[in-house]
């Protein structure tokens, strides 16, 4: 009998849990805007790469890592017709084992989906603050996001992950 494949790993995610905590953001400048649960950039009227904050834990049973935070997790914000909306969070690789995760997401998420959604629906907004300093220089190999072209990192001199991209 063949060996079973195993299914590869989700590179990122949508988070339509997290929509309740976007439209109580919202409410304050009376916009109200449903959750797109569809994973496409198809159709989109606007589209912004930013990042957000949160904790990864290595689903990998035989991993030593006791997981990392990122200051760092890349997002693509994405606004559809019909006022709705989603947010494509990008995972992250164990420096260790090279194990994909999921981020667990603080309120960032919330706060940087609204600050954009704002801006597109021409509400004047205070630039997001960002919160404390890095403890560490941000990994491109590891970020889904720089890989797939969609982290703010991207035009800081990333090299490495600009060379990977080239073609002959």
């Amino acid at each position: 009998m063949p060996p079973k494949r195993q299914k590869s790993a989700k590179r990122w995610s949508l988070y339509p849990t997290l929509h309740d905590d976007v439209a109580r953001l919202l409410e304050e400048e009376d916009l109200a805007l449903e959750f797109y649960n569809i994973d496409t950039d198809e159709g989109g009227r606007h589209m912004h790469d930013s990042n957000i904050m949160g904790r990864f834990i290595c689903r990998n049973g035989a991993c030593k890592s006791s997981g990392w935070s990122s200051k760092k997790i890349a997002i693509t914000i994405r606004m559809y017709p019909g006022q709705k909306y989603n947010a494509r969070v990008y995972h992250q690789r164990c420096k260790n084992c090279n194990c994909i995760s999921r981020p667990i997401l603080d309120e960032s998420y919330a706060e940087r989906v609204t600050y954009r959604i704002k801006k597109w629906n021409g509400v004047e907004v205070e630039s997001p603050r960002i919160s404390g300093a890095s403890k560490g220089p941000h990994n491109s190999l590891l970020c889904e996001g720089c890989k797939a072209g969609h982290c703010s990192e991207l035009g800081g001199g990333n090299w490495i992950v600009q060379m990977e991209r080239l073609t002959i």
